[in-house]
């Protein structure tokens, strides 16, 4: 199937009040042109300096998120256009965001990053710090972002009934932390491999690549 013809079908399964992320990374601009011109007007990259390249040759209508590890000296390359930063999972990268956003007179929506893996690769905040930084002082103090939201990575794994689990909890963390913080509104959880068992679970922005522009490019 083309670009085109996997985002029609996945537009098709998805409720109405979810976002769907077309993760472009390796991908060439040539597949997200077919993609955009299919309707598609948001993307998400895991490198900073990829990302800021593409920004460059791309359409300006496109909403560019940043869904990968962010290193806070790179931070500077994506201030000036970046929609959301899903993978924030400190008060240090926080200020980073807000020193590079307050510089292109910006306010930048960040999501919390929640570790729910059992896997020791996925980077992530448990509840309690994350509880924390919301209630501090130091984050008040930010006026350049927001954080609108958590994201969280599922184990990887064929077990649907650990998904599931892993997911609910991240749903139950979002429930809480959003009585600390009404601004929040996304919960970006799911990926090409289990977003259907993202969205059972709460889910409102899912991050699909694979299933719309076919395996992964590696070199």
């Amino acid at each position: 199937m083309t670009v085109s013809e996997n985002l029609k079908k996945l537009n098709k399964e998805l409720p109405n009040n979810v976002t769907l992320i077309a993760v472009s990374k390796t991908k060439p601009v040539s597949d997200l042109m077919e993609a955009y011109n299919a309707g598609q007007r948001t993307f998400g990259e895991n490198k900073i300096q990829e990302m800021e390249a593409k920004w460059q040759e791309m359409p300006k209508d496109v909403e560019w998120h940043m869904i990968g590890h962010v290193q806070r000296n790179k931070v500077k390359y994506m201030a000036p256009f970046v929609s959301l930063i899903h993978a924030v999972d400190s008060l240090k990268l926080l200020k980073e965001i807000n020193k590079e956003a307050e510089k292109n007179k910006r306010s930048i929506d960040c999501l919390l990053q929640i570790k729910i893996a059992e896997e020791d690769s996925k980077f992530g905040m448990n509840e309690a710090d994350a509880a924390k930084l919301l209630a501090s002082e130091e984050y008040r103090k930010l006026q350049n972002l927001n954080i609108v939201g958590l994201m969280g990575m599922a184990t990887f794994t064929e077990d649907k009934k650990q998904i599931s689990e892993e997911f609910q909890k991240l749903k139950k963390i979002y429930d809480r932390l959003k009585i600390l913080n009404p601004e929040f509104r996304i919960l970006s959880m799911g990926m090409s491999g289990d977003y259907k068992i993202a969205i059972e679970n709460g889910s409102n922005m899912v991050r699909v690549g694979s299933a719309i522009f076919g395996e992964r490019n590696y070199n």
